[in-house]
């Protein structure tokens, strides 16, 4: 049976940030009697009752402190009032990089434009100090992204991609002849837990995904990587080491869809096929299969229709149905040329479809390109590397990243000393152990 369609709107437990207030009633407690009839019991709800109140507020706020002062009209000396309990030596403190930090490399807001929305609230925050603020802090929880990559290096599939990026100033060696920046978006996935890393500069998606793999434990079992069927997106590894090449099925698909007009009859057949494909994999999805359940799953309702659609596409070229520099012969070719690639998630176990949460990872960088514009520096690209990569990591293991971004600066001399336990997924245990303590 279907279940109703709801309201539309977000109920109290969506917002997971939202400071909780419990409210108890005035007059009456548990075991009190009931006022209603005078002769039975109250007792306490499993669900209270909640109100939702939304109010606005600054991204960035200050507070101006005006300290007494009081001077001796005889010896002259000044008595000033000392600071209020809890106000810091420092004028900007972990929440704002955690808030700038996440407008501009989370949300794709540039810094002139928080700048003008600070001057439009009365709180001057000029662009230059800004970046002062993120670059300060970035050097501060940097061991958090090198241990991103350690772990990352260790999962059992990896996707990778990249987009192109623009950097205003770079210094070129005279032996590189390459004229494209881009930025690589690689996602690592083990056990149900996913990292995001971005790396942007000269080098493809292939390379950085190399020199990531260069971390990984050597005898651990070969990963699989999935990524489009570009050769640059593939690592050329080095040391006898081997790596599972899976190519991305939505890539091979699309090829028809963007032709659909024009052969609508050999189309339909191709997506039909494809569509039922991916209907099983979403029933493996939605059954919380495991790995190998899957696996067979596929095998035994893919496998056949991926069988029967391979020698048609061959016989479409061997009976002459289709020309080959035609727009469906390209989509055709595109699929026999990658069939092995295409075909991983029918033979290995964990193995996906396509490279669609990769491609979603990047958008980050996209959305910064498409409001910033470019990047000043490679260190300032390193700098938007290293935030990109921990917030969209917070976005994947449903940690909130305001909160974990200042909690890193909290905790910066722990964070040194053991990085492992001040990941997304595990930080709060630190911080919550640390106030029992």
């Amino acid at each position: 049976k279907e279940k109703p369609k709801g309201h539309g709107r977000n109920g109290a437990s969506s917002y997971t940030g939202a400071k909780k207030v419990a409210v108890p009633h005035p007059t009456m407690k548990p075991s009190d009697h009931c006022p209603g009839c005078l002769k039975g019991k109250v007792y306490p709800q499993k669900e209270p009752r909640t109100l939702v109140r939304v109010v606005g507020q600054a991204p960035l706020a200050a507070t101006v402190y005006e300290l007494d002062r009081l001077r001796c009209n005889l010896c002259g000396e000044v008595f000033t009032a000392p600071e209020p309990e809890g106000v810091g030596p420092e004028k900007y403190d972990e929440t704002t990089a955690a808030m700038i930090a996440l407008l501009k490399y989370g949300s794709g807001m540039p810094f002139y434009r928080l700048e003008k929305l600070e001057d439009l609230l009365g709180i001057p925050l000029p662009a230059s100090t800004q970046w002062e603020i993120v670059e300060e802090t970035a050097e501060v929880i940097k061991a958090t992204r090198d241990e991103l990559i350690r772990q990352a290096a260790q999962g059992e599939v990896l996707h990778n991609d990249d987009t192109g990026m623009r950097v205003l100033s770079m210094v070129r060696e005279a032996s590189d002849d390459r004229t494209g920046v881009f930025t690589s978006g690689i996602v690592s996935t083990q056990e149900g837990r996913q990292i995001a890393l971005y790396f942007t500069g000269r080098q493809h998606a292939g390379e950085n995904l190399r020199d990531v793999l260069q971390h990984r434990v050597k005898d651990l079992a070969t990963p699989i990587q999935m990524c489009d069927a570009l050769s640059r997106n593939t690592p050329k590894l080095s040391d006898g080491a081997e790596i599972l090449l899976a190519n991305c099925l939505a890539h091979g698909r699309r090829q028809f869809v963007d032709i659909a007009a024009n052969f609508p009859e050999s189309c339909r057949y191709v997506l039909e096929t494809l569509g039922d494909v991916y209907k099983y994999d979403a029933q493996a999805r939605e059954g919380k299969l495991s790995p190998a359940e899957r696996l067979a799953l596929h095998q035994q309702l893919s496998a056949p229709l991926m069988e029967k659609l391979h020698p048609w596409l061959e016989a479409q070229f061997a009976l002459k149905q289709v020309e080959p520099n035609s727009g469906l012969g390209s989509a055709i070719n595109y699929l026999l040329r990658h069939w092995k690639g295409l075909t991983v998630f029918l033979r290995e176990a964990g193995a996906p479809l396509d490279n669609n949460i990769c491609e979603r990872a990047l958008k980050r960088a996209v959305l910064h390109r498409k409001n910033a514009l470019f990047y000043r520096t490679l260190h300032g690209s390193e700098v938007g590397d290293l935030f990109m990569s921990l917030i969209h990591t917070c976005e994947l293991a449903g940690a909130n990243p305001f909160d974990y971004l200042a909690e890193l600066q909290r905790h910066a001399r722990e964070l040194a000393a053991n990085p492992s336990a001040w990941m997304p997924w595990n930080y709060l245990e630190q911080t919550q152990s640390g106030q029992t303590h």
